[in-house]
């Protein structure tokens, strides 16, 4: 009986192949829509969480002013060299503490010019961010004691600068300082949107005196011996800096110690929104292919009043013409459905190709949308298969 009725449903569809391919469309748009949304923003919440991870493992980041302002804003007093000394001196469970100067600066190599970022670091900035060299050295104890002019360059960074020429040995000129390319860094890409391999390294004091002009550290960064110490260390930072900054109780913090673990969290958080909420907007064309479904059922019952009326006349129950129609709702919705899954995998793995995000391929999340499409057949099927199962026979068959 049931694969009779699963027959007829089926022979009812291929009778009007185009209006049922019309009508099953807008489901297909629908679960594409959300299961592309749904990928993409899975491929968003992995790439935070990659970017994240490249910056280095265990680690927290320490910089002047609040969560909005930079060193110096407000009257925000920079760090120093001595404060690096002393966390490292007096803090436990800190395995790497590497302070940081940061500017933007035009440089030249040859005829080419080109504007990145220049950091101000020692060797110990390499140990924090896990960092290592894929050519050259790192900087020797002499060149980062005596402010000498040697630096360490990105891979984005060198390819700008020379092209496919060798960058070891040669120089670049940053303002009116000349300066010997000693190292390459290894490639790390992009990390929260920003090209981490755009970058050039020289000796902290180098930076300070020959470029910055002052002895402002901009950034400290803080690696924890293991990730079960980082918040008893972000607690003994934040004490330590606050007794070195001359802070009273009643003062706010006038300097940051940011987990990265948190930030993490937090922009999984906020990616993770955003994808439910691009999901639910792409889940509206999916109840509108659900009410398709139901306009195109109630014109199927009309024009076909009277042969259910033949059929209730011989002897069909209610029951047997209720499974018929609403078969013929769920084959529809499972129809686009799987078209829909089809389509919106395809898609997804385009744009996350195109937006070099990772592709997370999500069974369930698949599964959920297909199931959902099988619950909105049966939903907005069954009330058209209630009513054609409740005609009076008689008056059916008067239908014209």
């Amino acid at each position: 009986m049931l694969l009779e009725t699963i027959h007829l449903a089926l022979t009812a569809i291929w009778r009007n192949a185009l209006r049922s391919i019309l009508t099953l469309l807008g489901v297909t748009i629908g679960v594409a829509a959300v299961i592309a949304m749904t990928t993409l923003g899975q491929g968003a919440t992995a790439e935070v969480g990659n970017s994240i991870a490249g910056l280095g493992t265990n680690l927290l980041v320490m910089r002047p002013g609040h969560l909005t302002t930079g060193a110096g804003a407000f009257g925000i007093a920079a760090f120093g060299l001595d404060d690096v000394e002393a966390i490292d001196k007096q803090i436990a469970s800190i395995n790497v503490v590497a302070p940081i100067a940061v500017g933007s600066l035009t440089a030249t190599a040859g005829t080419n010019n080109h504007y990145t970022s220049v950091y101000g670091v020692d060797n110990r900035f390499l140990a924090a961010r896990k960092w290592a060299l894929a050519e050259g050295r790192e900087f020797r104890d002499g060149e980062l004691a005596a402010g000498t002019a040697s630096c360490i360059v990105g891979k984005a960074a060198a390819d700008e600068l020379f092209g496919d020429a060798d960058p070891l040995d040669q120089t670049i000129r940053l303002k009116s300082l000349l300066c010997k390319v000693v190292g390459i860094l290894e490639e790390k890409g992009a990390s929260l949107g920003s090209n981490q391999d755009d970058v050039i390294l020289m000796p902290i004091r180098t930076f300070q005196r020959r470029i910055a002009g002052n002895h402002d550290v901009s950034v400290i960064y803080l690696a924890a011996a293991s990730e079960q110490a980082i918040t008893q260390v972000q607690k003994d930072v934040t004490a330590l800096m606050r007794d070195r900054r001359h802070l009273n109780a009643r003062e706010e913090d006038d300097f940051v110690v940011m987990d990265m673990r948190e930030v993490s969290s937090m922009l999984g958080t906020v990616t993770g929104i955003l994808t439910g909420v691009l999901a639910a907007i792409a889940g509206i064309s999916l109840l509108v292919g659900g009410i398709g479904i139901m306009n195109i059922m109630l014109v199927s019952v009309t024009e076909r009043t009277r042969e259910i009326g033949i059929r209730l006349a011989i002897g069909a129950r209610e029951g047997q013409v209720l499974a018929q129609f609403l078969v013929e709702a769920v084959a529809l919705s499972l129809l686009g459905g799987f078209f829909g899954v089809v389509v919106g995998t395809v898609l997804a793995w385009v744009a996350t190709a195109v937006l070099h995000i990772p592709f997370v391929f999500d069974p369930l999340s698949m599964l959920l949308a297909f199931a959902f499409s099988a619950v909105v057949g049966v939903g907005f099927g069954y009330f058209p298969a209630r009513g054609a199962a409740r005609l009076n026979p008689i008056e059916a068959l008067r239908h014209e």
